[in-house]
């Protein structure tokens, strides 16, 4: 990341920056103004629609705090999926200058090259936690800038969702024969993956999703969890849901931002960015963590199906998972670079959140605590 020269060249927005992460806004606002007098005016596409409050929320939370920290001076304005570009564009509107900022998720762009999944999510990757760990301090900034370079992007933290769960089926799975030709909307490196097993993957935007299972032009769909699943009413034409969604064990979201827009910026802004969306980024989990266990209490009341995949699923999915990291790997030399850093990253993640974290989680789930 290039906070050690932000800070260095803008102390003072910096300090704007910590105090309003602190909730000190009225001083940060005029830290900030102090910093730097330009006004500046964005436009920010987001792949994502209105009513799915927490994920397209983000937007405007960074967008707000933007604003308080330039003291007015730097606005941002937000627009849904499809107001200026469909979601699935973003990527291009920001390369191309439609926006200066876009917010979305990155592997929705797998297919121009897999190796934007690593900035989202990958199967059988990191948690929400281990994958902010590996953007800040596990070089997982470094390599995702020097790649997003190759687009004309910055690149910035903009969201997680947590673990995910493994989406909505008209039938239930049983074993891996079960997939075989099944029509799933699954984004991402998840459907190559999945397509090793028999799944036809489906790219459907998250407001089509409903359509195309009530019509039956897909048999199932994954989308986020509990509190946006709930919104879209996925479980009203496909009621078994499943656990847990082994491709995205913490789905990350990016701010993209044009390069040459972002090197024109003054540097207090530059700071002004980074603290905004690591508090928009920060806020995204915690509603989704706030609200995901009543929605799904509220989903299961209304007739969803609770199920575990099957673990011949899961040994076979992560049996795929590994084949296609290695065939991507042999061919592809972006994503081989990023591969070598996130995978050294995940294993010793894996071992101390093992000992820590499982083991406290394992007691504690177990031995409920009732109010």
């Amino acid at each position: 990341m290039e906070r050690r020269s932000f800070l260095k060249k803008a102390g003072v927005a910096a300090g704007a920056g910590v105090l309003a992460a602190c909730g000190k806004t009225e001083s940060g606002a005029a830290a900030g103004a102090a910093a730097s007098g330009t006004k500046i005016e964005w436009t920010l596409a987001s792949s994502f629609p209105k009513n799915l409050d927490t994920i397209y929320g983000a937007a405007e939370v960074f967008a707000k705090r933007v604003k308080e920290l330039s003291g007015g001076n730097f606005i941002i304005n937000v627009k849904a999926a499809g107001e200026i570009v469909p979601g699935p564009e973003v990527m291009n509107a920001v390369k191309n200058k439609t926006v200066q900022i876009g917010h979305t998720a990155s592997y929705y762009f797998f297919g121009t090259d897999a190796t934007f999944a690593f900035d989202t999510a990958v199967p059988f990757g990191l948690t929400s936690r281990q994958h902010t760990a590996w953007m800040m301090h596990g070089g997982g900034m470094e390599v995702m800038r020097e790649f997003f370079k190759q687009h004309n992007i910055v690149n910035f933290l903009g969201g997680n969702t947590g673990t995910q769960m493994g989406g909505w089926l008209k039938k239930e799975i049983k074993s891996v024969e079960d997939l075989k030709g099944l029509k799933l909307r699954i984004g991402g490196f998840a459907g190559k993956v999945l397509s090793k097993l028999g799944v036809v993957p489906q790219q459907i935007p998250g407001g089509e999703i409903y359509t195309a299972l009530e019509k039956g032009t897909i048999d199932g769909a994954e989308w986020v969890g509990p509190y946006d699943d709930e919104k879209l009413g996925f479980y009203k034409v496909a009621p078994n849901y499943y656990y847990p969604g082994w491709w995205e064990g913490g789905a990350n979201l990016s701010f993209y931002i044009n390069a040459e827009e972002y090197a024109k910026l003054p540097d207090a802004y530059k700071v002004i960015v980074e603290t905004a969306s690591l508090e928009a980024h920060t806020d995204m989990q915690a509603k989704y963590d706030a609200k995901n266990p009543m929605a799904l209490a509220s989903l299961l009341g209304n007739g969803a199906k609770l199920h575990k995949f099957p673990d011949d699923v899961m040994m076979a999915a992560f049996k795929a998972t590994q084949e296609v990291f290695a065939e991507e790997s042999a061919k592809n030399a972006n994503f081989k670079k990023v591969f070598d850093s996130w995978i050294t990253f995940r294993h010793n993640q894996m071992q101390w959140f093992g000992l820590a974290e499982k083991s406290y989680a394992d007691f504690t789930t177990a031995n409920p605590w009732k109010p």
